[in-house]
């Protein structure tokens, strides 16, 4: 065999081994496809007179002048404020402090028995650096709220990963403003066992249909990174997927969607809860963000409830991440119930209106300006 020969009959033997090999891999991915696992979120106590609440920031810095006024907040519901040791530092500009000492400040709060509750005063970008920093075993050694949206929603997948239901509400961003307004006072109500069984009116990109399962989810572009991770509350079996986001384009909202659907997330669906899309974009000939995910889910044959009160949006409703929650969609309208105990009452969100927020401030807030 001259060198020629040799030379091609060694490049076919290397492709088909090759191929092989990839086909092997194929079969290997399918093998070990992840699987779903089980998710039972135990729900801390409610919150009475006296309790003290932890203000911590996770991601970027909060201005101290705003954790103060929410302080005097807090105590005029008759609770007791504390701040973490780390809050009002700032490092490489924007984040509030380094990774250690924004973890450090969490397991502060975990860790000490007299704190009942733990509220984030700011969202924006950095709590994916601290998901592999923090374990399992210290998130529900001691189960207590913990309180935030947006950049937040890492740490609720965390939570809810753990065992341990949170509270999708406001932060100390907005709760410094006067703490009256029906957001604020929701998630008060809400901390203290008055749980909210929300009304809401029809919305034409609704899917009729009921469903119960544990709710999961929050920013879109905030959860759809974590897949994979112990962050991933996603991976749930019988999930309710809550979906929100501010100032995306309607092809990145459809590329995170397209994600999820191609990771398994939405075959895991027993509904979807779609809040508020502030501020997104109009590319596409679309009516809504809502309409263009309409056509996504409406093969899934499952319910899907459009236009709930949360997100970046002026109202911003609390929700029980990690609970039970059944939905009901009609054509008439629907409801969203938290299937925990404490005092149940009726929320008509329709009846539901707050001032308009400037998009600049809801910019700045959601981190996407300085």
């Amino acid at each position: 065999m001259n060198l020629t020969k040799l030379y091609l009959w060694t490049v076919a033997l290397s492709c088909g081994l090759l191929m092989a090999a990839c086909s092997d891999n194929e079969e290997k991915v399918v093998e070990k496809k992840t699987q779903p696992v089980e998710l039972k979120c135990e729900k801390p106590a409610y919150l009475k007179a006296g309790d003290k609440v932890a203000l911590i920031s996770p991601s970027y810095f909060t201005p101290m002048e705003n954790v103060e006024k929410t302080a005097e907040v807090i105590r005029s519901w008759g609770l007791e404020p504390v701040v973490g040791p780390n809050v009002g530092k700032v490092v490489d500009g924007r984040y509030a402090g380094t990774v250690a000492e924004r973890v450090s400040d969490i397991r502060w709060a975990l860790n000490d028995p007299s704190i009942k509750a733990i509220i984030c005063n700011r969202g924006g970008y950095g709590t994916i650096q601290l998901i592999d920093q923090l374990t399992m075993a210290e998130l529900k050694a001691s189960p207590k709220w913990l309180v935030g949206f947006s950049d937040i929603t890492t740490l609720h997948g965390l939570l809810t990963r753990a065992g341990v239901m949170s509270m999708h509400g406001t932060m100390s961003s907005f709760l410094a403003k006067d703490g009256k307004d029906v957001t604020s006072t929701s998630m008060r109500d809400l901390l203290m066992g008055k749980v909210p069984c929300y009304e809401l009116p029809a919305h034409q990109q609704n899917i009729v249909g009921k469903a119960s399962g544990v709710l999961v989810g929050g920013n879109l572009c905030t959860f759809a990174p974590n897949l994979g991770s112990q962050a991933d509350a996603t991976l749930g079996k019988d999930i309710i997927l809550f979906v929100e986001e501010v100032e995306e384009s309607m092809h990145n909202i459809d590329r995170q969607m397209r994600v999820l659907q191609m990771n398994g997330v939405l075959d895991r669906c027993k509904g979807v809860v779609l809040g508020e899309f502030t501020d997104c974009g109009t590319e596409f000939t679309y009516e809504s963000v809502e309409a263009m995910l309409h056509e996504l889910l409406k093969g899934y044959n499952i319910p899907v409830l459009c236009g709930f009160p949360a997100g970046h949006g002026d109202v911003n409703l609390p929700l029980v991440m990690g609970a039970n929650v059944t939905m009901d969609v009609r054509t008439d309208g629907a409801t969203l119930q938290f299937n925990i105990d404490g005092e149940q009452h009726e929320v008509k969100t329709a009846d539901i209106t707050a001032p308009a927020t400037p998009a600049t401030v809801r910019m700045r807030l959601a981190g996407k300006t300085e």
